[in-house]
């Protein structure tokens, strides 16, 4: 009689023990997350446009090479803000030689298709020496340049004009200075 107890005793235990073991694992399960739709791209990059300048001037014994990469976020169709930075070395031969380098920043506005207007500071650190005298200077400049330009698609042609020009820096020879910008 004895072993008749153990064996409905043993099937309850057992039956029990695989209970709590299926719940177990069946509670380990991982749970599925919902599957978010993909983000859309960021509108930002939609609004930027690449563009800049490049110069050169070659002559008898004269050089003038500049890079000035820049970048625009349009704000919508008629007013745009951007950066630029800039690197001009310029020579004449037994003379001087100079190095300009620093950055930018502009406003454009637009009040119709075809013209551009524009506000740009710029800060050029200048670093000059003169061969005749072993003169050599180094400063910073500071140009403020209001401009205006025809602008056909992604192109500007026109003309700036540097308020803060001082003739004794050095650094243009005018205030002002043609241009052409190009932004893609």
């Amino acid at each position: 009689m004895k072993n008749l107890f153990i064996f409905p005793v043993s099937k309850v235990v057992f039956t029990i023990m695989c209970s709590v073991f299926y719940l177990t694992v069946s509670a380990q399960e991982p749970v599925e997350k919902p599957v978010e739709p993909p983000k859309p791209p960021s509108e930002f990059w939609k609004h930027v446009q690449f563009g800049g300048g490049l110069g050169v001037g070659v002559g008898s014994g004269y050089t003038d090479i500049t890079v000035a990469p820049s970048a625009i976020y349009n704000f919508n169709q008629y007013v745009a803000l951007g950066v630029g930075a800039q690197y001009t070395y310029v020579e004449q031969k037994q003379f001087y030689s100079s190095h300009l380098y620093g950055g930018s920043i502009i406003g454009l506005f637009a009040p119709i298709e075809e013209i551009q207007l524009s506000v740009e500071v710029e800060q050029l650190r200048v670093n000059y020496d003169l061969a005749a005298t072993s003169e050599s200077r180094d400063f910073w400049n500071t140009g403020v340049f209001l401009g205006g330009g025809y602008r056909s698609g992604n192109a500007t042609i026109g003309v700036r004009y540097n308020v803060l020009f001082n003739k004794n820096d050095n650094v243009y020879g005018d205030a002002f200075m043609p241009f052409i910008r190009v932004y893609f």
